[in-house]
């Protein structure tokens, strides 16, 4: 592959992150769902299910006024034919109350995602987030909020103010996602590395 291909090849894939979060983020749900190829598989903190049922989730989700939005940063996409992984900066923004009281919560960290070209369409076929460290903030300024300790002392550090939002919620939020460091990250990017050398990918 030359560097004019190499070049081409990463824009493709960066315009379809991009869109990704555009399409995801403003409801336009059959765009979202061409995305991905089949099978693929979407993990995230209050959901871990193949990728159709993921856009189905966010589409009711959206529906019933859950808001979460995301923004990207800088991408490094590593390429392999037609494989790649790419890993992207990303703050994903959900707002809900907590509390009793009106917060946004953001939470820092990367989509990484393992991609594939097939039949000259690059989609997303796994998608696992990888979460650094958030805050939670009322939206109301003055606005008193108190936190249970014990609770929040329950989740991971990275995403520990987006697990309780999303636990007031009633969602069932998975405890070992990826963090900056540590055995869970490790073994993500020990993944990626056998998804760029050719081997079958695993979706668990």
């Amino acid at each position: 592959m030359t560097m004019e291909d190499e070049l081409r090849q990463k824009q493709r894939i960066r315009e379809l992150l991009e869109s990704w979060v555009v399409w995801s983020d403003s409801g336009d749900w059959e765009r979202f769902r061409s995305l991905w190829h089949e099978p693929a598989y979407m993990f995230a903190t209050w959901f871990q299910a193949p990728a159709q049922d993921f856009v189905n989730a966010r589409r009711d989700g959206w529906n019933k006024g859950v808001s979460i939005i995301h923004h990207l940063g800088s991408s490094s996409i590593d390429l392999a034919g037609a494989r790649a992984i790419a890993q992207t900066r990303m703050v994903i923004s959900q707002r809900a109350p907590v509390e009793g009281v009106l917060c946004d919560v953001n939470c820092t960290g990367r989509f990484y995602d393992f991609l594939e070209e097939r039949q000259g369409k690059w989609g997303l076929v796994l998608r696992r987030p990888i979460y650094e460290k958030d805050r939670i903030d009322p939206v109301e300024p003055g606005a008193k909020l108190a936190l249970d300790p014990k609770i929040l002392a329950e989740f991971p550090d990275g995403y520990r103010h987006l697990a309780y939002m999303q636990h007031q919620m009633g969602y069932k939020v998975k405890r070992d996602m990826p963090g900056l460091k540590g055995a869970e990250v490790e073994r993500l990017y020990a993944r990626g590395k056998a998804w760029i050398e050719g081997k079958p990918i695993e979706f668990d």
